[in-house]
């Protein structure tokens, strides 16, 4: 170790992460307390990596934070996320952004302090390319002061800001590609708020749990878009048709529009949505290259509208991985095994149930019947403490039948997936 140079003992310190144990590494001679101080690259104060940040006095903990970065040249990532126990005083935060910002390209802060520090205001036109905001305030966005022109990747949790200064914000962010929005409190003077976001750069959108009526987003290049957690009015996408990726989970939305170019869709993951499935199905029915569908506790405004088989093994030929959830209602199936054309390019299966009926083994076997290239089947399953002794008896059917099936069948892997 002592032949090392001390650059690269800076890189095994930076891996370390944990600011404590980058501290105790590097009282292990000159050479490594050396390495700290001029190639240390990355450090990181978190109240979960050691118990006793909980224990220590504010004030103890605002002094150590300082030594330790003050003692450090050149830091490229750097995360401070401490729970709530401490409430940290303004003035050692900010020497510590002060500090750091001209050569720091990554940021995850999640720091109380009174008062509320403006990050974007002392992180404004410098090399960030990450930033990583929790629990904080945001008011009084300045476009032309406050721009990030480096950075890429956008994360806002727990964030109070307006609709208009987040718009402001991702306006200021010429490069970003990635923006995740996470349980944001929007400030708003309308009875209906509506969300409008515009970046000819963004490739990747998460968004959960945010608190307004409307979204409506502009992304040329859009690859990514991921919407869980919502309650929406509106939700509409503007774009030249690069979307690739689609999840949706636990939503519900009133008018929804991811445009009509959805050529390149090659992931559908929708879950726990209530859908008309003909409008549905009329923006995604063009999506040859579709190579995942996922339709899981997916319910349809009209009680007649069912999905069957013939359809998915038309539109969708490339389709490798197919994941439904067995539904009935009023003795319907939601998935119907309709048509002759096979799956023939489906080699994973994924089937579930909430409720288990003895319609479920047959509907099985059905579907291992329409893909012959299959290989693998995966059979998820609810299982209530309590159960009659009349679901007792389907569920000891439907292992004697997946038995069977497994001896008919011997080319495909059976995995179970039981809640």
């Amino acid at each position: 170790m002592e032949n090392l140079p001390v650059e690269v003992i800076g890189n095994v310190l930076s891996h370390l992460g944990a600011a404590r144990d980058v501290v105790v590494a590097s009282a292990t001679c000159r050479k490594w307390r050396e390495a700290c101080r001029k190639h240390l690259h990355a450090l990181s104060f978190s109240s979960d990596d050691w118990p006793v940040y909980r224990d220590l006095t504010t004030r103890r903990l605002e002094i150590i934070i300082t030594q330790t970065i003050f003692q450090t040249q050149g830091l490229q990532r750097l995360s401070i996320r401490m729970d709530n126990v401490h409430e940290f005083s303004a003035a050692p935060v900010i020497a510590w952004i002060m500090y750091t910002r001209e050569t720091l390209r990554a940021l995850s802060y999640n720091v109380r302090t009174m008062p509320n520090v403006n990050i974007l205001e002392k992180c404004g036109r410098q090399k960030l390319e990450v930033l990583d905001l929790d629990h904080n305030s945001i008011t009084g966005i300045e476009p032309s002061y406050q721009r990030f022109t480096c950075l890429k990747s956008l994360s806002l949790r727990h964030v109070s800001i307006s609709a208009l200064d987040l718009s402001l914000l991702l306006a200021a962010c010429p490069k970003i590609e990635s923006l995740a929005l996470d349980a944001l409190e929007i400030v708003t003077s309308d009875s209906q708020s509506t969300m409008e976001l515009s970046s000819p750069t963004l490739r990747d959108i998460y968004a959960r749990a945010l608190g307004v009526d409307k979204i409506i987003l502009e992304a040329d290049n859009l690859v990514s878009l991921h919407l869980n957690a919502l309650n929406l009015d509106l939700f509409e996408l503007i774009g030249k048709g690069m979307l690739k990726h689609l999840r949706i989970d636990d939503v519900s939305v009133t008018h929804l529009d991811i445009g009509e170019s959805t050529d390149h869709l090659e992931v559908i993951d929708v879950s726990n949505f209530t859908i008309m499935w003909p409008k549905f199905y009329h923006m995604i029915s063009r999506s040859s290259k579709l190579r995942r569908l996922r339709l899981w506790g997916v319910v349809f405004d009209d009680e007649d509208e069912i999905i069957d088989s013939e359809i998915i093994a038309i539109c969708f030929p490339q389709l490798r991985h197919l994941s439904l959830s067995y539904d009935v209602r009023d003795g319907l199936l939601y998935y119907a095994l309709e048509g002759s054309s096979p799956l023939e390019n489906v080699t994973v299966l994924e089937l579930g149930w909430t409720v288990i009926t003895e319609h479920f083994g047959p509907w099985v076997f059905g579907m291992i019947e329409q893909c012959p290239n299959l290989k693998k089947l995966v059979i998820h399953g609810i299982l209530s403490e309590a159960k009659t002794r009349e679901e007792l008896q389907i569920l000891a059917n439907f292992t004697s039948f997946i038995v069977c099936l497994m001896r008919k069948f011997m080319q495909v892997d059976v995995r179970f997936v039981y809640e």
